[in-house]
């Protein structure tokens, strides 16, 4: 069995190689990320600039590639240059900072390294750990967070994705555990609507100009039965399935067009 692990924090973050300790036992991992912080990225793909792939010794003493790009980039290099053959499982993360609600879903990093690789039909699971320190989640490797229940969670995961695969239609799992479960159970749910509201900051340069600063304020309002509100509410450790097909309502725009 192999496993190709990503993520967007980069190839030095603590996240990646709490993730490779938590599945070493069950597959050989090869580790394949940026090679800096790439949050917010999304799913984005560099096609107007060169990419280089550089060996990097990880804090274990073991080989992993950082690629010079997007988290897209990593995965579409490890599966078609680096990797000798398709991996049986993909997991993207630990992320430090969790990945919930539908506004932000195709922003996070994560979820786009994670989505390339199940479009390729890898089984696949995104995982993201909250944090309670808002300055360490775009930082790159040098934070210390206790990953420990986060990486016996997604071993416990991927032990059963290795044995049965995903169920028909489901193309990946997107996973946030909470900095303080009250379980070690899995809560299935649904996506929040969002994860931020966007704050606007507005600032003067040096000569008078303006620039602006993109923020956001915690999204409260999470509904029962959704990851935010079983993630932030409840403290359990949230799954959620996802398929890539965005495809909604084609009877309806029939009807709509007549």
């Amino acid at each position: 069995m192999k496993a190709l692990l990503s993520n967007d924090d980069g190839i030095t973050a603590s996240g990646i190689l709490a993730s490779k300790k938590a599945v070493e036992d069950l597959c050989d991992t090869y580790v394949v990320a940026p090679e800096t912080q790439q949050s917010g990225i999304g799913h984005a793909l560099t096609l107007y600039e060169p990419l280089r792939v550089n060996e990097y010794t990880l804090k274990d003493g073991s080989k992993g590639y950082g690629v010079g790009g997007t988290p897209t980039d990593a995965v579409t290099n490890a599966l078609f240059e680096l990797m000798d053959e398709k991996p049986d499982i993909m997991i993207s993360g630990i992320n430090t900072g969790f990945n919930i609600g539908q506004a932000e879903l195709t922003t996070s990093g994560t979820l786009g390294a994670a989505i390339e690789a199940a479009s390729f039909g890898i089984p696949t699971i995104a995982i993201s750990q909250e944090v309670t320190r808002d300055d360490i989640k775009f930082e790159n490797g040098d934070i210390q967070v206790d990953f420990d229940f986060a990486g016996k969670m997604l071993n416990k995961l991927t032990k059963i994705v290795l044995k049965k695969g995903l169920p028909e239609g489901i193309d990946l799992l997107n996973v946030n555990v909470p900095a303080n479960p009250s379980d070690d159970k899995f809560e299935v749910v649904g996506l929040s609507e969002r994860m931020y509201n966007p704050v606007i900051e507005k600032r003067l340069d040096p000569r008078g100009k303006p620039y602006y600063w993109i923020d956001g304020e915690p999204y409260e309002a999470h509904k029962s039965g959704s990851d935010g509100h079983a993630l932030r509410k409840l403290n359990k450790t949230s799954i959620t399935p996802l398929k890539i097909d965005l495809t909604s309502g084609m009877d309806l725009i029939r009807e709509w067009f007549d």
